[in-house]
């Protein structure tokens, strides 16, 4: 059921986000889009950015959900693991995630997966939270990862 739901909604947004271009507009429609179809507890996208005079962090970009972390470093969290270690990250208990940052005391557990630009360099990464342990598994990895894959081909 999960799998079938996800083709499903794969094919749905490749057709609302192809003839758009524009980053901030395509990622606020995907988290709105994740979430409505979903119900994850919180669905985001940090990009990176160098900002003038420090290194490069993944800053705030469109979500869905409670407020969030402004910022986040490389390397720290889930998130800036996932950057670091440019791979997908599922955390089926946040609290056994060695430095986890935790935005929200109502998050349980995570995926986080990365997203490139046409040299392989990571832009940003989706991030999604649940109030449920264990919420995320292998089929989520591996969808979300051609949501990302999709996205990539769209913006980057």
């Amino acid at each position: 059921m999960k799998r079938e739901h996800y083709a499903s909604f794969l094919s749905d947004l490749a057709l609302l986000i192809q003839d758009e271009h524009d980053e901030i507009s395509v990622l606020a429609n995907v988290a709105a889009a994740l979430k409505e179809s979903f119900g994850f507890f919180w669905v985001g996208f940090y990009l990176v950015k160098e900002k003038e005079g420090s290194a490069p962090q993944l800053y705030l970009g469109p979500f869905q959900g409670p407020t969030a972390c402004y910022r986040i470093a490389y390397g720290r969290g889930v998130c800036g693991s996932a950057w670091k270690q440019r791979q997908t990250l599922v955390v089926p208990d946040v609290e056994e995630f060695p430095g986890h940052i935790a935005c929200s005391s109502l998050s349980r557990s995570e995926i986080v997966v990365p997203i490139y630009n046409k040299s392989f360099e990571v832009v940003g990464v989706l991030d999604i939270d649940s109030t449920e342990l264990g919420t995320f598994d292998d089929i989520d990895r591996q969808y979300l990862e051609q949501l990302c894959q999709l996205l990539s081909k769209n913006l980057y």
